[in-house]
């Protein structure tokens, strides 16, 4: 047992019975059981209980052990001096301060469910896919768990955006870049992409974007690849990154981009290359915005891909077979989940204009990602077919069920009442 499982049970009143009593014999009626407090100070405030006919209004501290009182240091602090009842597992210590202000014990050990307790057990000391795997029920998925995992996790990334655009000043189509230069750089590039875009003023970028040749050129040169030209198109590129460089200042940086474990496909040439391909478009903000459907946001990338010079290459001055190096779908997708939707979201949070059921349905068009996560919670029965159903598995992966935060859990809750 846990002091949080404890404030679980409380919280939800998941007794055998409610035939409370306190250690001296004296029946307690709890009339509200109070706001369970997740920060500093008692575990539930605004209370309300009766006791020997006497109405008590004010805070409950719970406790596995009595003794605990005492090792949390309470009794010199101010925030417990308005306790009403001090709840616990098992009673080992009779607490004088408490005794002294006839403030009541409560022992729950008889009231709990040992099942519930052996359950959780096994949740958190598993080493499954999920915690609850052996005991999970397709069944107890509740019905808006992707709607409300979804909308937790744009605020959470909406969040991060809203510091952004205080670091740019508002400046939205310059976060809309970063965010895109991250995502083009996938796990092992993504941060490096962003350190890449980040380096210049959006407003060097915003000049030159409508020359692919020049933004190319600019993000290859800050990635350290124009030093020692290798062939005839990198002595152009080189000779435009000088200029660039030049005439806007252009800090004289460089950040490496990796190759290593990457598929060519991947290789960050070829993603810069596209990023820059992609700038060329006029608007592409407000496009981005203004898109209702998937169908206008796939029309942006369909004809988005490297430049020519890659058609017959993965790195530089190697040749490779002519292959044109487009976008596939799954990477667009990638692109929308990631970078379009939740700027999307966070733009028109901050005009205060109401947008959740079309971002919602944004989600439902878009495929399923394919990865580990996905092929684990499919094992699990679930049937997975749209990008809101996988986002949001993925995200309750993450922030539940591998920090095994089980009590937080919509299905942990179902699946630990039973």
């Amino acid at each position: 047992m846990t002091e949080k499982l404890l404030q679980y049970l409380w919280n939800y009143k998941v007794f055998k019975n409610f035939d409370f009593k306190d250690i001296e014999g004296n029946s307690v009626e709890i009339i509200h059981f109070g706001k369970w407090n997740k920060n500093a100070g008692p575990d539930f405030l605004d209370a309300k209980i009766k006791i020997n006919g006497l109405l008590l209004a004010g805070n409950i501290e719970l406790h596995v052990r009595s003794s605990d009182w005492i090792f949390h240091n309470h009794s010199q602090d101010p925030n417990y001096q308005n306790i009403i009842l001090h709840v616990v597992l098992q009673h080992d210590l009779d607490i004088q301060e408490l005794t002294g202000k006839q403030v009541p014990t409560l022992e729950l050990k008889n009231h709990i469910d040992e099942n519930i307790i052996l359950k959780y057990e096994k949740l958190i000391n598993g080493n499954e896919f999920i915690p609850c795997e052996n005991i999970f029920n397709p069944q107890k998925v509740p019905v808006h768990f992707h709607e409300e995992n979804i909308l937790k996790k744009l605020d959470e990334k909406s969040e991060e955006l809203e510091q952004s655009l205080i670091r740019y000043k508002n400046n939205f189509e310059a976060i809309l870049f970063h965010s895109f230069a991250y995502s083009f750089g996938l796990k092992v590039n993504a941060h490096i992409f962003r350190q890449i875009a980040e380096s210049v003023d959006y407003s060097t970028i915003n000049k030159i974007r409508q020359n692919p040749l020049q933004l190319e050129a600019l993000l290859f040169g800050i990635s350290g690849w124009l030093e020692d030209p290798k062939d005839g198109q990198m002595k152009i590129w080189k000779r435009e990154f000088d200029f660039i460089k030049a005439k806007f200042s252009i800090p004289d940086l460089k950040f490496h981009p990796k190759f290593l474990r990457l598929r060519p496909p991947n290789f960050p040439t070829i993603r810069l290359s596209q990023l820059a391909d992609l700038y060329k478009h006029q608007h592409l903000f407000s496009k981005m915005m203004e898109a209702r459907n998937a169908d206008q946001l796939y029309s942006i990338f369909k004809s988005i891909k490297a430049s020519e010079y890659w058609d017959f290459h993965f790195n530089f001055g190697n040749i490779s077979k002519v292959q044109p190096k487009i976008l596939s779908k799954d990477f667009i997708d990638l692109l929308i989940l990631n970078t379009v939707l939740p700027l999307k979201y966070t733009y028109h949070k901050y005009h205060h204009e109401e947008i959740i059921d079309e971002i919602i349905e944004l989600y439902k068009t878009v495929s399923p990602e394919k990865n580990t996560i996905i092929i684990g919670w499919k094992k699990l029965g679930l049937n997975i077919t749209n990008a809101l159903e996988s986002q949001s598995l993925i995200y309750h992966h993450k922030t539940y069920c591998e920090e095994k935060n089980c009590l937080a859990c919509g299905i942990g809750f179902k699946l630990l009442k039973e």
